[in-house]
């Protein structure tokens, strides 16, 4: 049951509880759970707030269901309470989350004296301060607002389905739960689009299978029955039969090359859709996503999972509709020529089936640990390869070589396992195949020599067995090619079906023009749980304003950067642009609106001038050219080889720091935004350009509001305002001269490092 408040969705158990102690649950206007007692016993621990009441409830769930296979069909939960408090709200203000070094809580002020509400491990950092804001708000008299819950859509960490812990925060997907049914009938729906040339490959398989059961029937009982045989209805016809046979052969090539043209088109687009899907929802996802995840998987998902899942379409499918035909096929065929004999040759296909669904299993943990360590090879190797600079400077070849093998080694060993299982199961299937086709030598050659068969009958079911174990010996194959498939496309459709954590809302606000306010009001964010980057920021803008960011390394002004375009959504209070939450508005008008330049620049593959133009495709040359000369690019540019037609390779190579730099500054001032922010934006470029360049900078900044977190303290001394963040808290703010006076962190911070320039003989 959903309340307006709660922070998650009361399960019925939680409510029938409720309602034993006369409370409904309509009339809880804010809970939250916490997954231990205040006795620091691990179990479901709620809180809720009424209008009259504070609720502290902790208990135990008991869940049983009926089992079908190894899944619970039904699943029953009861509740067995281990405790139950409440106290009147009206002794009750300031709910707050403290965090100690074992474990966290949340405290209130009780009628003057602190008081301890609950205590919850990291997991629930987040949920816990929504739950205090909300509560804060309910205790002050105040409504909560559709607004409010949605500054605070906290999911939960744990599957609703069976309960356990999701194996990866940011995707939201539990493995345990997985249903291969589905993921083999969704893969089936990509190819949905093209669903006249999937008939028309079905009618070519038809054709296919229907003429390979009829070449033994021709080949055999009516070549030696009824052609050479004196007795036989077409004795003699020799040349007629050939004829026949030739050409349905022909027909059977035609239809293959079709067939095989198709398939090779179908299945080729149907993955390229899907490659791009994957790689669609990688650009859509947020930072924090790619924040835990190594390139190497990544890399695989879009290329080496896509390929297993083109051989589930090229040969998967179509193959698994051949040999099904077949078997069912040359079954019926064999049983109407001899049903008791036949019946003997099929006697081992109920245990190879049983066989396949006892390994299945095995093979899919195969197949993913291999994937996983695939992932860690190529992590490794990219690593290595993206440093080779530093590799080469403290000569650690060797170091780099015995990290790679040993990476390489972990996969060797998980695809041997794989090989060594392959090779203990797929002949024990074999020989239970040849058992069958014996029986037919042992009864059929018995039946001959007493002439109660013929010669052509047993020829003909001895080529039948070839064709009903041929495909048996194919799906005893397909066990490992499934899974494999299988768990690729499963990997994919988790970054596919993966929610990014910054959201656009249904309906955005659209906004073509800025103004170019900024407010940030009482900002919280942290990475992690419980560790606060941000607390409590709080700060107007005004359009054209131009802001320096100052604070010790890891004080939060990247950060805080970074909110402001959204790259992270903060955990609590807003930051709003001329008025308006960024939340509510369209993510591609708050991006078209803020450039930005990153203390590292990243250059891509291609032109000088494709990369200066990155952020405005649509930009003349002259715009390109005008841009350059006024980021101080101009000139180097120009002695390159083909000048702004020359190509760079990945992230710039080819180009110093410097060069880099002035090239991304170019980028940010051909887009002409209204909001830029500048973080470290000079820390690659040699003094003397550095004067050149704050000079162009000076002038971009004109009539734009302007972040600025810049490595030298005196370039900001023109700034309109400096922000001093010292441990994720506003401690200083004022023009130079103002918080200069204060002699507080920035006074220590500007002259540690005016000291240090001297060192280097450089005068500030």
């Amino acid at each position: 049951m959903d309340t307006k408040g709660s922070i998650e969705v009361l399960p019925s158990h939680v409510v029938d509880a409720l309602r034993a102690h006369d409370i409904d649950a309509s009339d809880i206007k804010v809970s939250v759970k916490s997954d231990m007692t205040l006795d620091n016993v691990y179990m479901d621990s709620w809180v809720f707030i009424t209008g009259e009441r504070l609720v502290l409830m902790d208990g135990l769930v008991h869940k049983s269901g009926k089992k079908k296979g190894k899944k619970a069909a039904e699943i029953n939960e009861n509740w067995e309470e281990k405790s139950y408090t409440e106290y009147p709200i009206t002794e009750f203000k300031d709910f707050k989350v403290e965090i100690l070094p074992a474990t966290n809580i949340i405290t209130a002020n009780r009628n003057g004296d602190d008081f301890v509400v609950c205590k919850f491990t990291n997991t629930l950092g987040k949920k816990m301060r929504a739950f205090t804001e909300l509560a804060n708000k309910v205790v002050e008299g105040k409504e909560i607002t559709e607004e409010d819950l949605a500054g605070h859509d906290i999911e939960s960490s744990y599957c609703p389905k069976c309960g356990k812990l999701y194996r990866n925060q940011e995707e939201k997907i539990c493995i345990h739960c997985i249903d291969r049914k589905k993921v083999f009938f969704r893969l089936l729906n990509y190819g949905s689009q093209y669903k006249w040339y999937m008939v028309a490959i079905v009618i070519f398989i038809l054709i296919s299978s229907g003429l390979a059961l009829l070449y033994p029937y021709l080949g055999n009982k009516i070549f030696y029955d009824e052609i050479l045989s004196e007795s036989g209805k077409y004795y003699g016809k020799v040349v007629m039969l050939v004829g026949l046979i030739l050409c349905l052969r022909l027909v059977s090539l035609l239809v293959t090359v079709l067939y095989g043209r198709i398939n090779a088109f179908l299945s080729n687009h149907i993955v390229f859709n899907l490659r791009n899907d994957v790689f669609k929802s990688m650009q859509d996802l947020s930072i924090s996503f790619f924040m835990h995840k190594q390139t190497g998987s990544l890399m695989t998902r879009v290329d080496r999972d896509s390929e297993h899942v083109q051989w589930f379409f090229l040969d998967g499918v179509p193959y698994l509709i051949v040999n099904f035909i077949n078997i069912v096929g040359v079954s019926l065929l064999m049983i109407s020529i001899r049903p008791v004999l036949s019946l003997l040759v099929l006697i081992p296909a109920p245990f190879i089936f049983i066989f396949f669904r006892r390994w299945l299993p095995k093979f899919y943990k195969l197949f993913g640990r291999s994937h996983k360590r695939r992932s860690a090879m190529n992590a490794r190797m990219n690593d290595s390869f993206m440093g080779l600079k530093v590799v080469k400077a403290f000569g650690k070849e060797d170091k780099e070589n015995e990290d790679f093998s040993r990476s390489s080694n972990r996969f060797s060993v998980a695809n041997m396992h794989i090989g060594i299982t392959s090779s203990t199961v797929f002949p024990v299937v074999s020989f239970l195949m040849w058992m069958g086709s014996l029986a037919i030598y042992i009864f059929g050659g018995l039946l001959i020599i007493e002439g109660k068969l013929l010669f052509g009958d047993i020829a003909t079911l001895v080529g039948y067995v070839g064709m009903i174990y041929g495909p048996m010996q194919w799906f005893a194959r397909l066990v490992s090619f499934w899974s494999r498939a299988m768990n690729s496309a499963n990997r994919i459709f988790e970054v596919i079906d993966a929610e990014p954590e910054v959201k656009e809302k249904k309906d955005p606000v659209r906004k073509m023009e800025f103004n170019g306010d900024v407010k940030i009001d009482n900002v919280s964010f942290s990475y992690e749980p419980n560790r606060m980057v941000l607390k409590n920021v709080s700060v107007d803008v005004k359009a054209g304003e131009n802001i320096g960011v100052v604070g010790h390394s890891g004080a939060g002004k990247s950060t805080l950067v970074n909110l402001i375009t959204r790259l992270y959504d903060v955990d609590s209070g807003g930051i709003y642009i001329d008025g308006i939450n960024i939340k509510d508005l369209s993510i591609e008008d708050l991006k078209s609106q803020i450039g930005i330049v990153l203390q590292d620049t990243y250059l891509f593959m291609g032109t000088i001038a494709e990369n200066i133009a990155y952020g405005k495709p649509d930009a003349t040359m002259t715009e390109i050219i005008k841009a350059a000369k006024a980021a101080y690019a101009h000139e180097f540019i120009m002695n390159t080889p083909d000048g702004y037609d020359t190509r760079i390779g990945t992230g710039g190579h080819g180009l110093s720091g410097g060069e880099r730099q002035r090239v991304s500054l170019a980028r940010a001032m051909l887009k002409n935004p209204r909001i830029l922010i500048l973080d470290e934006a000079t820390s690659a470029i040699d003094t003397q350009t550095e004067s050149q360049i704050q000079k162009a900078l000076e002038k971009l900044a004109e009539g734009r509001t302007t972040f600025n977190i810049a490595h030298r303290l005196s370039t900001l001394r023109n700034a309109d305002r400096l922000i001093v963040l010292d441990n994720g808290e506003i401690v200083e703010m004022g023009t130079h001269e103002e918080v200069y006076a204060q002699e507080g962190v920035y006074h220590k911070l500007y002259h540690i490092q005016k000291e240090a320039l001297k060192l280097r003989g450089i005068n500030d």
